[in-house]
């Protein structure tokens, strides 16, 4: 079997109309609206990675001591699929392709063949293809994930596990472009410490910066912003998002990846774009106090976050316990919108593509 054939189309009975998909994606948010099929396969140390289908999308159904509802071993990854004069085409699969293997042999779980979890999303995109919006920014976010499924009690790795990547049209996350955004210093709480699982992605580390996030609303803020466990002190990443800082003399910093950092799919892709255009980039440990004195003598001129649903989000204004302070004219800077912009020509098919993100369908 080749492995374009490892994910046959079982189509589903009641697809959705063709009107009622337009109306759906005239305004579709983020993660909102669902396509009508998903990529699933099961594992077990017996029979490998088997059952491999795009299957109508459809609720689950789980044992009451299904250990994913009790341990939390899981984790998923999330990339888009776009539209280009060339047909559909996904940015960068085979990077998220690694860091799900990443993810998995930090959290007992077995690792997909790379080749597997790329087709399961090309598969799945042929599938939906209707699904991806016309609109400017618009795209197919796809999410996939993984669970420990084996029913039991004990603190120990599942036998079992179910793969699936279910499909979602998103418009564009700003309209009108980026709006800079306000961010709260966490000095209470941290995301990740050493030896943890920060530089896996897995959903115990989001639901571990919901409080700081809610925090972070409770002070008028849009987003969080976390500091190192040990120091307290440095600036590692936001609640879901990478961090980049821009510097008068046009250089650009990025706290170095880590354990306690997930390495961003964007945030190498905006590193790459920087040093094309011969700018420097340094991966090194900025702290928190030194960010604020940056923004106040002008060395700092722009700070912005980075992911695969915003793509570039600036950031504006910064507020801590240990002071506020604004960052340059408080609104997007040149810097973050031209990298933006040069990344999005990119995915969109509408620049060349010099190392080879694009993966045409």
């Amino acid at each position: 079997m080749t492995i374009a054939a490892t994910f046959p189309l079982d189509p589903t009975a009641t697809p959705t109309s063709a009107a009622e998909r337009a109306a759906r994606m005239v305004d579709p948010g983020f993660g909102r609206v669902f396509t009508d099929h998903m990529a699933i396969a099961h594992y077990n140390a017996t029979d490998g990675w088997h059952d491999m289908a795009i299957a109508p999308r459809s609720p689950l159904t789980v044992d009451p001591a299904c250990a994913v509802l009790h341990y939390a071993q899981e984790i998923f990854e999330g990339l888009k699929a776009y539209r280009t004069a060339g047909g559909p085409a996904l940015f960068r699969p085979d990077a998220n392709a690694r860091r799900f293997q990443a993810s998995a042999r930090r959290l007992a779980m077995p690792e997909l063949p790379a080749d597997l979890f790329v087709e399961s999303c090309r598969a799945l995109v042929r599938s939906e293809i209707d699904w991806i919006p016309d609109s400017d920014g618009g795209a197919l976010y796809l999410r996939p994930f993984m669970i420990a499924s084996e029913a039991f009690l004990g603190v120990k790795p599942s036998a079992d596990y179910v793969y699936m990547v279910i499909a979602s049209s998103v418009g564009a996350y700003f309209k009108g472009g980026p709006k800079a955004v306000s961010i709260w210093a966490s000095e209470n709480y941290t995301r990740a410490a050493p030896g943890g699982t920060g530089a896996a992605k897995c959903g115990g580390n989001y639901a571990a910066s919901l409080a700081a996030q809610s925090e972070a609303i409770a002070k008028g803020c849009d987003q969080v912003v976390f500091l190192d466990a040990v120091e307290r002190r440095y600036i590692e990443e936001l609640g879901g998002m990478n961090i980049f800082f821009v510097f008068d003399d046009g250089s650009l910093a990025t706290p170095p990846l880590s354990d306690t950092i997930l390495a961003g799919i964007t945030r190498d892709s905006l590193i790459a774009l920087a040093r094309d255009r011969g700018l420097t980039v340094r991966e090194e440990r900025y702290a928190l106090d030194q960010w604020r004195a940056d923004a106040a003598s002008g060395r700092l001129v722009e700070a912005f976050a980075c992911g695969t649903a915003a793509v570039v989000t600036p950031i504006g204004s910064v507020k801590a316990a240990s002071g506020n302070f604004t960052i340059g004219s408080g609104g997007p800077g040149q810097m973050s919108l031209a990298l933006r912009d040069a990344l999005v020509a990119i995915q969109r098919g509408a620049a060349p593509d010099p190392h080879g993100w694009l993966d045409r369908l």
